[in-house]
């Protein structure tokens, strides 16, 4: 399996990015990825079926995408602050329950599997087989035919977008999220991602948070306030359930605080980054 990866960037720290739904590493990361670089090593991989790397035929889910992971670190070779935003959070957390000697620290960004996300209208209907394809059928349609304003607007108003809508949906931005979703298999990996997700285990927030407790990785939470997915008090309360982990608020930011306040958000990675851990890794 062929898994399209963006890196760069020098200094002594590693930093691996890890997209959520429907994104890659190259889009979801577009803001952190130069600001990071100044100093650390930075990487971005795509997730199979996701962005420019390969799409199989079938197994999408969090194994497969955590086993990829796995074997990307192990192939770079580094060991680094793991950084998961959304469904990539889950992913970056199943990581850590099952390798936590192959990172150093844990970031946690609107992340699922930290907290029971509320149910949103567009995910139900995905994982009726023909209906889910149908509606991303239109997506892609909608993405072509609308003006680069209209899908702005549409964005600011019912995809959760919190930042400037010209910023964070912008011309590149939209081009590129036209040639991902127009790509042969994605609409396949992407519904079946959605319907793999709907299994159980992968909202057991309780359950994985006492995992990720023995662990004893340094975790830091950086959350959107304004998340009308998976709401920022339930992370409050799942991050006093994690002995030392430290939680961000970013009060302007929605669902995607690395696109809606990305200095915001770069300066509390950064910071987490350079903090000194008051215990090391048990699995160490």
């Amino acid at each position: 399996m062929q898994v399209h990866h963006v890196y760069g960037g020098t200094g002594s720290q590693a930093v691996l990015l890890v997209h959520g739904l429907g994104s890659a590493g190259y889009l979801e990361w577009r803001f952190t990825l130069p600001a990071l670089a100044t100093t650390h090593r930075v990487f971005a991989p795509d997730l199979p079926g996701f962005g420019r790397s390969d799409r199989p035929a079938t197994g999408y889910g969090i194994p497969l995408f955590a086993r990829v992971v796995e074997e990307y670190l192990q192939s770079a070779g580094i060991r680094p602050v793991l950084v998961g935003t959304s469904m990539g959070g889950r992913v970056v957390l199943e990581v850590a329950l099952r390798r936590p000697e192959l990172i150093e620290k844990l970031v946690l960004v609107n992340s699922l599997g930290v907290v029971r996300p509320n149910v949103q209208p567009f995910y139900p209907l995905i994982l009726v087989p023909g209906v889910g394809e149908g509606m991303l059928g239109l997506m892609r349609e909608a993405l072509n035919r609308l003006s680069p304003d209209q899908v702005r607007r549409y964005g600011h108003r019912f995809l959760g977008v919190a930042g400037d809508p010209a910023r964070v949906l912008d011309d590149a931005y939209l081009s590129r999220l036209r040639e991902m979703h127009a790509s042969e298999g994605y609409t396949r990996a992407y519904a079946s991602t959605v319907r793999s997700l709907a299994r159980p285990e992968s909202y057991r927030s309780g359950a994985l948070m006492a995992h990720l407790a023995a662990t004893r990785l340094p975790v830091l939470m950086i959350w959107g306030a304004r998340d009308q997915l998976l709401p920022v008090a339930r992370a409050r309360e799942a991050c006093q359930a994690l002995p030392g982990a430290r939680l961000a608020v970013l009060e302007a930011a929605g669902h995607s605080p690395q696109a809606d306040c990305p200095e915001a958000f770069n300066e509390a990675l950064e910071d987490f980054i350079a903090t000194r851990p008051p215990f090391s890794s048990g699995a160490r």
